[in-house]
């Protein structure tokens, strides 16, 4: 589907152009080929930057024919040690793809640390905005992949001592975010990254926030956010909706700033709604709830590549009890991965959310961004841990994008 001139997009050119041009007082009039900035990033020229600011940590990795009963002594029948957490896993698929991404955490000086830096600046992440506590011990988690299921579970322990505000200097603060393209949360670390999304605002940076669950700090975050990414869950649970459409239209409602709400679905894909550029009053109403029903009509059940459904556009988008916003509704499958090649889930809604990154920064249209999002998140979920199989982005699976 072509865009349509009144309709808010992705980024008419990649965001690090346009903040540069935004800087000159020049707004460009139309959409910047893709492939410019691709071509670009292939030929040596600058890459945009990404500042993630949030959890990293160890993953140990054991996989069981079945999660055990209670009182049960099993054997694993895999295991791995790698690198973990919401932003370190989001910040590798987004590095892997070509961006710059640069990370705000804590770490202590412990093994655990130490590996979680090396595997992060092996991937080209910058580090030096991690600061590193002489006592204490590093993040870590105990995930369980139950083989039978194809489920994962974690139990994860905090590092300690935490990251607090008055750790990060204004000169850090202000070094971190000089050049970033966009900034990502996930949600941890809340008052830091409160303090993080201020100057982030102030300065008229781009602001992606991984709504996983609800969190402390997230209702604060959300009020400086462009963009958001969320779980299945999430909607439903902050707005009380009484169903995932209804809450997308709440959360645009009573969220101004934010230009899109995607929901991430597991294997049923996601769902997109984009607020429009230009008021859609005058238009006839249509009901969200009917309106995501139309496009699910239209999915192609026999399709194993991710694809993008979209509704028209500028729409007046209505929900009950609720009101309505002027926008787009679109709906993403996922890759239908084979039963033999599917591994591991952990970490596919941040392989998602680093594609997204990528996706924002170069221009993506979202009819493009969405499938190619999937695409990347299904590369990872065929391999154990959340970035054994995240592909580069000369990947031939990624070469349709």
């Amino acid at each position: 589907m072509a865009p349509c001139a009144n309709q808010l997009q992705l980024p008419t050119a990649p965001l690090h152009t346009l903040r540069r041009q935004a800087g000159r007082g020049v707004i460009p009039l139309r959409r910047r080929p893709r492939s410019a900035s691709v071509t670009a990033m292939a030929s040596g020229g600058p890459s945009p930057v990404v500042l993630g600011c949030g959890g990293i940590s160890v993953d140990y990795l054991a996989t069981v024919a079945s999660f055990p009963n209670p009182d049960d002594k099993i054997r694993s029948l895999d295991l791995k040690v790698q690198g973990g957490g919401n932003t370190g896993n989001a910040l590798t698929a987004a590095a892997r793809l070509g961006l710059r991404p640069r990370i705000i955490s804590k770490v202590a000086n412990d093994a655990q640390g130490r590996n979680i830096l090396s595997e992060l600046q092996a991937d080209g992440i910058d580090t030096s905005y991690i600061l590193i506590a002489e006592d204490g011990n590093s993040p870590f988690t105990y995930i369980i992949v139950d083989q039978q299921t194809k489920t994962r579970t974690c139990i994860h322990t905090p590092g300690s001592p935490p990251l607090v505000p008055e750790e990060l200097t204004k000169a850090n603060l202000s070094s971190a975010l000089d050049g970033a393209d966009i900034v990502y949360f996930d949600v941890r670390l809340h008052d830091t990254a409160l303090l993080v999304a201020e100057e982030a605002s102030q300065r008229k940076i781009p602001i992606l926030i991984d709504a996983e669950r609800k969190r402390e700090g997230l209702d604060e975050l959300l009020n400086f956010a462009s963009y958001v990414v969320c779980s299945a869950k999430f909607p439903q649970a902050w707005t009380g909706a009484s169903s995932l459409p209804v809450a997308l239209v709440s959360m645009l409602s009573r969220l101004p700033k934010i230009k899109f709400v995607i929901v991430t679905l597991g294997e049923k894909g996601c769902l997109m709604l984009e607020r429009s550029m230009t008021d859609a009053s005058e238009a006839g109403e249509i009901d969200a709830e009917a309106l995501l029903e139309s496009l699910q009509k239209k999915v192609d059940q026999s399709s194993t590549i991710p694809k993008c459904i979209a509704s028209k556009s500028n729409l007046r988008i209505s929900a009950d009890g609720v009101g309505s916003i002027s926008g787009r509704l679109l709906l993403g499958t996922a890759e239908v991965i084979p039963p033999g090649e599917l591994i591991d889930t952990t970490g596919a809604g941040d392989a998602f959310i680093g594609s997204v990154l990528y996706g924002l920064c170069t221009g993506m249209p979202p009819e493009r961004m969405l499938p190619f999002a999937a695409q990347v998140a299904g590369c990872g979920c065929r391999g154990l841990g959340a970035r054994s199989s995240l592909p580069h982005r000369t990947d031939p699976r990624l070469a349709g994008y």
